[in-house]
């Protein structure tokens, strides 16, 4: 599949997870029917702290090399945690062994008061914006061939270090604040919005234009910045008499309720990736994630496909 983006990037589709490693069978029987299937992508979040918890990029990079077509990424990477002259050689060999199906998820870092528990020293949030945008910029600079990179930064620093032979994969950042929106106008290939915020969200309509605006002031075409959701929401085998609840958030509905509303969010609003969750916000069952791949994402394709001719 393709990731990079354009002014009218792909529509992806795909799953989220959670997973425990006593969950791991079922994380890998879950990505190995999205990849038959033909979902586009998994993730899994990052909170290395949690000791119970898959790593997520030993996991990513184990999933890809089980599958054929599926790309992963973790939703969103412990940037802190993770120095991005290690993540970039980290994210440029997966993408090397798996055919660029490897998209680097960032954040600034949210749970500080853990990430200094694993030795990290605090940052304010002024300062994890600030490291978060010379992380993407560094891991750029480092991959993709070219002479020895020498960087001098208020965070991060290498000297004279050889770049892989291998493109940066499509960086997708969970911003939230301002500061760090406007740094994903500037440097990222896509957004995740906060708390699973949609595109009929307060959030996503305050936040939206800080990335377009903060794009276009560098040059850059807004519409390079994809938006994919983390929507959560169940399946039903009957239609619901309301699909959203009394503050407007998606709860779900039937196989035709889910098609109506995400291609409607394609067509109007410009969505351009949809991860699905369960209903809590965790990974999706079995069940679903069955319907999701096999009823409802082949019929949004159709849709649009059919719109677009």
């Amino acid at each position: 599949m393709t990731l990079t983006t354009r002014s009218a990037p792909e529509v992806v589709f795909g799953f989220g997870a959670h997973s425990t490693i006593d969950e791991a069978p079922e994380l890998l029987a879950m990505a190995e029917l999205a990849d038959r299937e033909g979902l586009d992508l998994f993730s899994l979040s990052d909170h290395p702290y949690i000791g119970a918890r898959l790593d997520a990029y030993a996991t990513v990079g184990f999933v890809v090399g089980r599958t054929r077509r599926l790309a992963g990424f973790a939703n969103v990477t412990n940037v802190p945690l993770r120095p991005p002259a290690m993540l970039a050689r980290t994210v440029t060999t997966l993408s090397a062994l798996s055919g660029g199906r490897i998209v680097l998820g960032f954040g600034a870092g949210g749970l500080w008061e853990r990430i200094s528990d694993m030795g990290r020293d605090p940052l304010t949030p002024s300062e994890a914006v600030a490291a978060f945008e010379e992380a993407v910029v560094l891991i750029r600079k480092l991959s993709g061939g070219g002479s020895p990179v020498t960087f001098e930064g208020s965070h991060y620093r290498v000297n004279q270090i050889e770049p892989a032979p291998v493109a940066a994969p499509p960086v997708w950042t969970g911003s939230v604040g301002r500061k760090s929106l406007a740094a994903t106008g500037r440097v990222a290939d896509g957004w995740i919005p906060g708390h699973a915020a949609d595109w009929l969200s307060p959030r996503y309509r305050e936040s939206r234009p800080v990335i377009d605006e903060a794009a276009a002031a560098v040059g850059r075409d807004p519409g390079e910045v994809r938006t994919v959701f983390n929507f959560p929401g169940r399946i039903t085998e009957q239609p619901l008499p309301a699909t959203r609840d009394r503050d407007g958030r998606w709860i779900g509905g039937s196989v035709d309720q889910w098609v109506e509303e995400l291609t409607g969010a394609i067509l109007d609003h410009g969505a351009s990736g949809f991860m699905l969750f369960s209903p809590r916000g965790g990974t999706p069952d079995m069940a679903s994630l069955g319907h999701w791949a096999g009823e409802i994402v082949p019929a949004i394709r159709e849709a649009v496909a059919k719109h677009q001719d």
